[in-house]
């Protein structure tokens, strides 16, 4: 792992967090002033240890030789993606909003409690990682993005059917990318040379439909001052995109099966037929066989239609996607807007992903630009997320009585209880997971401890629901805490600090 670099001229802070960074494990090289660190990035080497990149930046705000504030700015303009952390004693409004103007990772007021300190290192190196991850995986001007298996299923059918100029239906939700697919189709076939043109059959009035598609002459209706080409013509040698094409008026059906069928159409008006060689793709958010059997869809233009057909998932089922996208949207509007990429909080990202995207793709693109508007700092905490995401229940919760319904009891005893007994069960039954009334009984403890005054229930439940998930974790594991780590998904230096401060750490696991 790459170092944690601390510049801070007071030697006391400097000795405070190189103690509680070594007790995780991180290497840290600590400097006085910002024209050594300066120095120290000007001379970084990957292939000598004692020469890496930092991997997190923490800079006191005052020091002689220059400002936090000034090393923040020179830092961003070498590596835009190292998150830094502006430390001060000068808590004033004014320094807050200016490191998060400079494009600071956090701000960190002193004197600070340590252990947070430390945690707020943690995240800006989770931060880091994963910035790291999407340079090398992300390409910056990527047309689809996507590392979901469905979304691979997608980009191999584009790439099997990059020499062929076959027609292809598209089906999908709204704001899935449809039109992105199509692009792509479009890109890497033997017409990519030529236009892409896209219609939405579902915008247009039905009367202006048929000229739009297929042009007129002059005189063919009042207002037809002179002859137009229709977008069949437009798309001459190229791609023609019949976007909701579930939704084209039945009269038209019958034109636009003449058009592939025979390969030639006439205009509004004409008498001449004009030929077409146009690659078609449609796309659908509807049940095109239903459309069929309820007669409001041709059944042979569905199966001319129909040669190949892909389907693009919508982005509840690929909630490993959100943060790739997000990243991706984030960036992309920055861009836009002239200003620094923010960045989600682990919490802010969970909660996106438990989000159920009723507007998909699109929905998630306005709520990162609505965040890089909106959200008042660089990183975007949970409570930032837009009333749509933070007022929608995550999928598995269930809705609580309301606290008078519920007996008052000691509840933090019995919580302890009902988990070790679950979990008990649970290895006896050869479960892999709790019972699905747990979260219902830890939702009953907290209405229950709230009703009774208590103002620490979230340490209360949290501390204890953690001793429970270690203990079963060092139990399955016969107390090997990297294995148990590793169940759990956590790391080594998480674990024993976790064992540590719910006093677990003399406990025997057997």
């Amino acid at each position: 792992m790459k170092p944690i670099w601390i510049v801070d001229d007071d030697p006391s802070i400097r000795f405070v967090l190189e103690k509680a960074l070594g007790r995780e494990g991180w290497p840290i090289r600590s400097f006085t002033q910002a024209r050594d660190v300066l120095k120290a990035l000007a001379d970084v080497d990957s292939t000598d240890p004692q020469r890496q990149a930092p991997q997190v930046l923490v800079s006191d705000i005052r020091m002689p030789g220059g400002s936090g504030l000034e090393l923040l700015e020179q830092v961003r303009a070498q590596q835009p993606g190292l998150p830094m952390i502006i430390m001060t004693a000068y808590s004033d409004l004014d320094s807050a909003v200016s490191a998060f103007q400079r494009g600071a990772f956090e701000y960190l007021p002193k004197p600070f409690d340590v252990p947070k300190a430390v945690e707020l290192i943690r995240r800006a190196v989770e931060e880091s990682q994963r910035e790291e991850v999407a340079d090398i995986q992300t390409p910056v001007q990527a047309e689809m993005l996507g590392q979901a298996p469905a979304m691979q299923d997608v980009f191999r059918a584009i790439g099997r059917l990059s020499q062929s100029q076959v027609t292809v239906l598209i089906t999908g939700e709204s704001g899935a990318g449809k039109e992105l697919v199509a692009r792509a189709l479009h890109k890497h076939s033997p017409v990519a040379g030529g236009p892409f043109v896209a219609i939405n059959t579902a915008a247009i009035p039905k009367d202006l439909l048929e000229s739009e598609l297929f042009g007129h002459e002059r005189g063919a209706f009042t207002g037809a001052q002179t002859q137009r080409r229709g977008r069949f013509e437009q798309a001459e040698g190229g791609t023609l995109f019949l976007d909701e094409i579930g939704d084209m008026p039945f009269e038209l059906q019958t034109r636009l099966l003449r058009v592939l069928s025979d390969g030639h159409f006439y205009r509004v008006g004409g008498h001449q037929a004009v030929k077409a060689h146009v690659r078609v793709i449609a796309a659908t958010h509807q049940d095109l066989e239903q459309r069929v059997k309820d007669g409001a869809f041709r059944e042979d233009l569905f199966h001319r239609l129909n040669v190949i057909r892909l389907r693009l998932p919508a982005l509840r089922e690929r909630k490993e996607d959100v943060p790739m996208l997000t990243q991706h949207f984030l960036q992309q509007s920055a861009r836009q807007l002239g200003v620094e990429p923010k960045r989600m909080s682990s919490q802010a990202m969970h909660r996106l992903q438990t989000f159920s995207f009723p507007g998909n793709v699109r929905q998630l693109e306005n709520i990162c630009h609505w965040l890089t508007v909106m959200a008042p700092a660089q990183q975007i905490a949970l409570k930032d997320l837009p009333p749509e995401v933070l007022g929608a229940a995550p999928p598995g919760t269930a809705q609580l009585p309301p606290a008078a319904a519920l007996p008052v009891a000691s509840a933090a005893p019995r919580l302890e209880e009902d988990f070790s007994a679950m979990a008990h069960e649970s290895a006896e039954a050869g479960q892999s997971a709790i019972p699905c009334g747990w979260l219902e009984g830890l939702g009953k403890q907290a209405q229950e401890l709230l009703a009774q005054g208590h103002n620490d229930v979230w340490d209360q439940l949290s501390q204890k629901f953690e001793a429970q998930l270690l203990r079963a974790a060092l139990a399955a594991t016969h107390g090997r805490r990297v294995e148990a780590a590793n169940r759990l998904g956590i790391g080594r230096n998480t674990i024993t600090r976790k064992l540590q401060e719910l006093g677990l750490d003399n406990e025997e696991f057997d």
